[in-house]
């Protein structure tokens, strides 16, 4: 599958340049992309049709565009049986394409095997949310002759493993913000009712729920909280049941259990980004992997003033963003070498902003351990068994609490040992980063001298 360039009547002609002589006006017809397939040695034929669909929950728009010609076509039902019946009436030459919805995905399914290329396509690409006429029957055609034109970039397809996890997150997502919800709610009657601060360090706890369940509070507040704690004690188990599965998936994967491998690093920050970026193989560099992720700085630079840096772009996914800042609080306060990236950041920039250097840090590393099939050369051995252990414990693996096992003095003193050469390791990196600073070479980032 590939675009070929070829002359078209669309779009219309144009005025390129004006030459100085009398009567020496250049006319130019732009190249424009067709949709097109490679058959067998060199031989290239044209897709057939492209079908635009504007979708929504009853209904999906149709728009064709057929022998340089486009039309609409009336809508369909969106049923999984309509949409057989309409896949059956498409040729295996057409294209179809359609913006990431919620049931995008389940549609480009039904599709698919009827067609000879599905594109869904992110509705920022397409330039339809700045139109100044906006209505389903336009925002369908625009689709079917982008497509015909061939200027439209497909998002990536998760694969199932991929799909499943992405969906298990979200559903924990969901969970712990209403659960959220409920303890601010608790939280919002002790404020209402002067209370002050609770005397324990969690509210929730065995001594917290002690302590709310002696307060003497009005009925109609007593009421309230005996509610939202009902709600926490469920959403507790749905969590833990939901945690259960991603657990599970997580032991299942080599490239899960080698992210783990760096000290703070936890399963929900491994599993989220491996959910978020999907195939490692996608990115060719770690620069395209953190601009992704929309960890790399904005730039501004016109005619001869320096490039300035400004904030992320906080492009991608949000939560591939937030699970790598909380993990790159935990990393900061293990000895190695991101701790002393950590602290020569903040002298320089504040604690925030080091933070978040090092979640970009942190994606650079994990684009090394995956793309090269390597561990993490500064783990705690005894840190990732622990770890590893505490995941199977969570899959539903039986706990040995009670046993006598006698390892726990020797784990301790490997623990320590370890300790002690990842400080030898954030040693060695602090030298050399005053080596390499006292040579005084031009930085990495926008600002000369900086890196």
């Amino acid at each position: 599958m590939s675009f070929e360039l070829g002359l078209t009547r669309w779009p219309p002609l144009r005025l390129a340049r004006v030459c100085c002589e009398h009567v020496s006006v250049v006319v130019v017809r732009p190249l424009v992309l067709q949709f097109v397939q490679r058959v067998k040695g060199d031989e290239v034929r044209s897709l057939g049709r492209a079908i635009g669909l504007d979708v929504h929950r009853d209904f999906c728009e149709v728009a064709i565009v057929e022998g340089g010609a486009l039309r609409s076509a009336g809508r369909i039902a969106t049923t999984p049986g309509q949409l057989e019946l309409f896949a059956q009436s498409l040729a295996a030459t057409d294209g179809v394409a359609l913006e990431v919805t919620g049931s995008a995905w389940e549609i480009a399914r039904i599709l698919g095997p009827h067609v000879a290329r599905v594109v869904v396509v992110s509705p920022a690409d397409t330039g339809i949310r700045q139109a100044r006429a906006k209505t389903d029957r336009l925002d369908a055609r625009t689709l079917a002759r982008l497509l015909a034109a061939g200027e439209l970039d497909a998002v990536w397809s998760p694969d199932e493993w991929t799909r499943v996890l992405r969906r298990r997150l979200a559903r924990r997502e969901q969970l712990v913000r209403a659960r959220s919800r409920s303890k601010n709610e608790i939280h919002a009657v002790l404020v209402r009712r002067l209370v002050g601060r609770p005397p324990v360090s969690d509210l929730f706890g065995v001594k917290g729920r002690r302590w709310l369940g002696g307060l003497e509070l009005p009925l109609e507040e007593a009421e309230t909280v005996a509610a939202c704690m009902r709600q926490v004690e469920f959403l507790d188990s749905e969590i833990a049941a939901v945690e259960r599965q991603i657990a599970r998936q997580a032991l299942d994967s080599p490239k899960a259990r080698r992210l783990m491998t760096v000290p703070g690093v936890n399963v929900i920050c491994a599993a989220t980004f491996l959910a978020a970026i999907g195939d490692i193989r996608r990115f060719p560099t770690p620069r395209k992997l953190v601009g992704y992720l929309g960890l790399d700085p904005r730039v501004y630079q016109s005619g001869s003033t320096p490039a300035k840096g400004g904030r992320i772009s906080k492009q991608g996914s949000p939560q591939a963003r937030w699970a790598l800042v909380e993990a790159a609080w935990s990393v900061v306060q293990q000895p190695g070498p991101p701790h002393a990236f950590y602290e020569r950041i903040r002298a320089r920039r504040g604690n925030k902003i080091a933070v978040v250097a090092c979640a970009r840090k942190l994606a650079v590393l994990f684009w090394c351990l995956l793309s090269r099939g390597r561990d993490y050369a500064h783990q705690q051995p005894s840190l990732t068994a622990k770890k590893l252990r505490l995941l199977e414990i969570r899959a539903g693996a039986p706990t040995l609490k009670g046993t006598n096992t006698g390892t726990w003095a020797t784990r301790q003193k490997m623990r320590n040992a370890e300790r002690e050469l990842a400080q030898q390791a954030e040693a060695s990196y602090r030298r050399m980063v005053s080596d390499w600073q006292a040579a005084a070479k031009a930085g990495a980032s926008v600002t000369p001298g900086r890196a």
